[in-house]
């Protein structure tokens, strides 16, 4: 293998420790996730002429699921026997062990409550808030990539390319790909094109057509990036398809349909009275043009 033209990398996964507390990089990427999330969700609800003062809740719904979902689907998608034998320690999360599947079922029944709580007086819908969710989502999982990176975890199989990456810090001797990287590049793709695509087309779109391009996008890259990534567990090894790209089908297909869906019986992606705000806006202008002509 050649090893002249790769990257050896092997940084400490600490940005510094101050006694018995220790600062790691993929802590301060995972929350900095979230908070710039906030942010992005602030910019919408001023837009669209939502109270922001319901934005706190939204912020430690979506964080407390993502945790606590990324940890269980670990835990039992992967090392369900392990697990079940030493329950508590699910609750040791510094140990290392978060799955995104996971993760993602945990934030859909969240967001499901805050909807619940919140869409009725506020005029949303669990598609319509959807659809924002997974703008700064794919963000955030940028970010979180860029934290296993910082662990040097996650990587992929041995190769031969430019720029393949020496884990040092795992032992490898030998130029992995970097896997981190490739979803990471992926998912800023994907939050940029949403982003695009809401401040540009929202009034021509429809509710879930957004979310629907999200899942497909998403997951489809971390299918195809699954098949030059390394097993994370034991029981992966010698199958056709790992874990990872199993879970991963069934969000590309639910994307797909709900991007069929949305296209063809789906509401307006801007909420009702935005939508009763543009076609009085348009039956003025017509009749200020009338008025004129007349």
């Amino acid at each position: 293998m050649n090893t002249l033209l790769s990257i050896t990398w092997g940084p400490s996964p600490e940005l510094f420790s101050l006694g018995p507390i220790h600062i790691r990089y993929y802590g301060i990427l995972f929350v900095s996730g979230f908070i710039i999330g906030f942010y992005i969700f602030l910019w919408f609800f001023k837009r669209e002429k939502l109270p922001t003062d319901i934005l706190d809740v939204l912020l430690y719904t979506l964080l407390g699921s993502a945790v606590i979902g990324a940890r269980i689907g670990h835990c039992f998608f992967y090392e369900p026997e392990y697990y079940l034998a030493h329950p508590l320690e699910i609750l040791m999360t510094w140990r290392g062990g978060l799955a995104s599947h996971g993760g993602a079922i945990a934030i859909l029944i969240g967001i499901w409550w805050y909807v619940k709580k919140y869409g009725k007086k506020y005029n949303f819908d669990f598609w319509w808030l959807m659809d924002r969710i997974g703008i700064p989502t794919a963000l955030a999982g940028a970010l979180i990539r860029l934290g296993n990176l910082m662990n040097s975890e996650i990587y992929g199989n041995p190769t031969d390319m430019p720029w393949g990456f020496i884990f040092t810090l795992r032992g490898e001797t030998v130029a992995k790909h970097p896997t981190q990287l490739y979803e990471t590049l992926s998912y800023l793709l994907i939050f940029g094109i949403l982003m695009v695509m809401y401040y540009k087309f929202l009034p021509r779109l429809k509710r879930g057509t957004l979310f629907g391009i999200f899942l497909i996008g998403l997951f489809s890259a971390r299918f195809f990036i699954e098949f030059v990534k390394e097993p994370q567990v034991a029981f992966e090894q010698g199958m056709t398809l790992n874990m990872g790209q199993i879970l991963s089908i069934p969000f590309v297909l639910a994307g797909a349909a709900l991007v069929v869906y949305s296209v063809l019986k789906g509401k307006p992606a801007v909420i009702e009275q935005d939508v009763k705000a543009t076609k009085q806006g348009s039956t003025v202008v017509g009749q200020k043009k009338q008025s004129k002509q007349n």
